[in-house]
């Protein structure tokens, strides 16, 4: 998240926020200049969403003619991120408008236990906390960073590959588990497991044999778990070859370092460090492994990590700090991990806690390498 932007937001300089409510059947537009009391609230209902954009631009220009603004008065436009992803801040900007993605979650929200929530209401909330971060007020809402088209796109080539990886596990699982409700433990292998079904050789525990309505339900399973086989295979050799230059560079320079792999190193490249961080602060908080402590009054309480950010990097990096104890045993991380487990004995949860402190220390250790290319201290290159 991204909430480093100029303060130009002062009272005496005009500015024209509008904030959009996002859904799928219909677009809530809040427009507000502050020189009057209440936001003006428009519904759009149009079929397409592209309508609904040239909608919103429509009435920005009515606006500035109803409320006699200069032509050329700042616009300013945010709304939540969601499924709607990028490609309306993308749009906006293409037409000369300043546009934010905030994250949902960042915006303040009254404490009772019942409160009124509509469309509307959200609207008017987004425009005003616009307004009020346009002053400086940065606690009303965090900026996303928003990817250039080319690193969005580029993630989906190991998301992709972890979901059909995950539908190979899913369709043998399920082959799995309706042979052993006749009693059958067979391995299944759609190799050789298909072909076995083709001859009838897959029997129920007494010997005899398959229903005909399971086995025609495990012969299309053995279809669909070839097809998604195909599918990665196809992936795999080609999934280097479409990975842009300035990250397959990234790639390659993770996958030097003992412990990290070809492919995690591709999914830290395209998945985190396609952006660019300031400081150590900004990596932890963007991978949701910093602490959020509770301290107020005589109540202090550890919440654990914020879990924000990207959960596939989080993931990601927990595992990767495992292999990095067993792959980097002379690393300085290593060292600091053992030290602060030494004598906690059978105690596993003391090593998932200081486990995730490495996971924190170990991307910032990866980031500075490939920003400023210092080598984690201790640590080894792979043998070329």
């Amino acid at each position: 998240m991204r909430t480093d932007q100029a303060d130009t937001g002062h009272s005496d300089v005009l500015v024209l926020a509008v904030s959009l409510e996002l859904a799928a059947a219909k677009w809530k537009v809040a427009l507000h200049d502050g020189r009057r009391e209440k936001p003006a609230v428009h519904t759009l209902a149009q079929p397409q969403a592209a309508a609904r954009l040239h909608a919103v631009l429509d009435l920005i220009e009515a606006h500035k003619e109803k409320w006699s603004l200069p032509a050329g008065v700042r616009t300013v436009v945010n709304y939540e991120a969601g499924q709607d992803a990028f490609w309306i801040c993308r749009a906006l900007q293409v037409h000369g408008i300043e546009c934010y993605v905030i994250d949902p979650a960042s915006t303040p929200v009254e404490r009772h236990r019942r409160r009124a929530k509509t469309d509307r209401l959200d609207v008017i909330k987004l425009v005003i906390n616009l307004r009020a971060w346009l002053r400086g007020e940065r606690d009303r809402m965090h900026v996303v960073h928003v990817p250039s088209p080319q690193d969005e796109a580029s993630r989906q080539l190991m998301r992709k590959r972890g979901q059909l990886q995950k539908e190979v596990l899913q369709h043998r699982d399920r082959m799995r588990k309706l042979l052993v409700t006749l009693g059958c433990w067979d391995a299944v292998d759609h190799r050789t497991f298909a072909k076995r079904l083709e001859r009838e050789e897959v029997r129920c525990h007494d010997g005899a044999p398959l229903p005909h309505e399971l086995r025609e339900r495990l012969m299309r399973e053995c279809e669909r778990l070839a097809l998604v086989e195909q599918q990665l295979a196809a992936l795999e050799k080609t999934r280097q070859e479409n990975v842009p230059a300035p990250a397959r560079q990234r790639c390659n320079a993770l996958a030097r370092l003992q412990g990290i792999g070809e492919v995690g190193a591709s999914r830290l490249a395209l998945e985190l460090f396609w952006r660019e961080f300031d400081n150590r602060r900004e990596v932890g908080a963007c991978i949701g492994l910093v602490p959020q402590p509770y301290d107020s009054g005589e109540s202090q309480v550890d919440q654990g990590i914020s879990k924000q950010g990207n959960r596939r990097v989080r993931a990601l990096l927990i595992e990767m700090a495992w292999t990095w104890l067993r792959y980097q045993p002379g690393s300085a991380l290593t060292k600091w991990f053992n030290h602060r487990t030494q004598g906690t004995g059978p105690n596993r949860r003391a090593r998932r806690i200081a486990i995730v402190a490495v996971a924190r220390r170990l991307a910032i250790a990866l980031w500075r390498y490939l920003k400023d290319g210092v080598i984690p201290d201790g640590a080894q290159l792979k043998s070329t």
